[in-house]
């Protein structure tokens, strides 16, 4: 095969984990980020590159799950459970997690509406519902090309919104740089260390990954086009990690040069006014722009996993406006009774943290299986490194709760 035709074909395999890794840019890892840059300077700056490394492996994996077998993540756990109580037993903290995960982009998106359109919360997050359901009829009808080319276009505007405070406040290179050696001051740095790296990797990217290179590629049988492919997917998943880590990171960078020790900017609403009062009203106005698009494609993704996790382990067919609904009206529930936007974001990372390690295991555990796998199970230094992941973000999640309840 010619490089350059190699190279094409490279290319037009490229895209699932670009919608994957919208996962890691939802508006619960804006508001953690510029908290710790707000509170802490560049002091958490390694935690952010230490995350995006786990949550390469751990994508990857997922991906490579569904190129293997032509199935997701659920379907084959839904094969696997030998007695229905125990597959709907599954099904249920799945759906929780489906859930937890649509009130933090739910709430993010109507956030976002209300700052830039003065939108009541209530109406905001059932405009970022609806245009979730649309992405989700767009993806059943026109297929997933079209979506990844929806939600890569989000993407992008999140780039240019969260980024575009670096051509007005540039980042000091040497303090960034020190921020690369680990360390910790006090609890609430470990705290916030903990959030970032124990929300990095959450069980719907995890799920949906998965079911986006099934629905994609399919099963990819054993020789050249697999070798191809998992190239590829490998290409897909340091791109796609890459912008959202390089993301992450300049939110966290900006809000440590820009907006060291500014009160409020543990919310929102708070970074959002703190970043217009140290920037001006445009750059607030690109933010909210960026944190609208991270609303939207989240939740579109989100909805996405949800409709996957239902489907797989339950192995019925649900009208589409249905397995919406299911997962969307607890966010619209939190904010219809006027519950706390910052208070929610919390309770559904908490709730998405019991979710990790009934994903983060079984996936580890599936691609070590020569028999499902092929010539893609996992080789023993793959398997150590993703079993050393899976234990550090279960720990973290857990280390995150206890510092959550003992914090009050």
């Amino acid at each position: 095969m010619p490089k350059n035709r190699g190279a094409r074909g490279v290319w037009g395999l490229l895209g699932p984990a670009m919608v994957a890794g919208v996962a890691y840019l939802d508006p619960g890892n804006v508001a953690s980020n510029a908290s710790a840059g707000a509170q802490y300077g560049y002091l958490l700056v390694w935690v952010v590159v230490v995350a995006n490394a786990m949550a390469w492996l751990i994508q990857y994996l997922s991906a490579k799950l569904g190129i293997a077998t032509g199935r997701s993540l659920p379907a084959l756990l839904g094969e696997r459970f030998r007695t229905r109580p125990a597959r709907y037993l599954y099904w249920a903290q799945a759906e929780l997690v489906a859930m937890a995960t649509d009130v933090a982009e739910v709430i993010g998106g109507a956030i976002a509406l209300n700052l830039l359109f003065g939108l009541p919360l209530i109406v905001g997050g059932v405009i970022t519902g609806a245009v979730s359901l649309a992405l989700l009829v767009l993806h059943s009808r026109r297929g997933p090309r079209v979506f990844e080319r929806v939600v890569i276009g989000l993407v992008a505007i999140i780039a240019i919104g969260f980024c575009a405070g670096l051509v007005v406040a540039p980042v000091d290179p040497g303090e960034a740089v020190a921020g690369l050696v680990p360390r910790f001051t006090d609890a609430g740095s470990v705290l916030l260390a903990a959030s970032i790296l124990g929300a990095t990797v959450m069980p719907h990217a995890i799920y949906a990954h998965s079911a986006l290179t099934r629905d994609r590629f399919g099963a990819v049988e054993e020789g050249p086009r697999r070798r191809l492919v998992l190239r590829a997917t490998r290409i897909d998943v340091t791109i796609a990690l890459a912008i959202a880590g390089t993301v992450n990171l300049v939110i966290l960078l900006l809000a440590a040069s820009t907006l060291p020790g500014v009160a409020g900017t543990d919310t929102l609403e708070g970074a959002h006014a703190a970043i217009g009062a140290a920037l001006g009203p445009v750059v607030a106005t690109l933010f909210a722009v960026g944190l609208l698009a991270s609303g939207l494609a989240s939740t579109s993704v989100g909805a996405y996993a949800g409709a996957e996790i239902m489907q797989g382990l339950l192995r019925v067919r649900i009208p589409l406006l249905v397995r919406r609904l299911v997962t969307l009206l607890p966010a619209l529930v939190l904010l219809l009774v006027g519950a706390p936007p910052t208070l929610s974001l919390v309770l559904s990372q908490v709730v998405l943290s019991f979710g990790i390690p009934f994903a983060l295991v079984p996936l580890v555990a599936l691609t070590t299986r020569s028999a499902l796998m092929g010539d893609a199970a996992n080789r023993p230094w793959v398997t150590v490194l993703a079993a050393v992941a899976a234990a550090l973000l279960i720990v973290l999640n857990v280390t995150l709760l206890v510092l959550l309840v003992v914090g009050g």
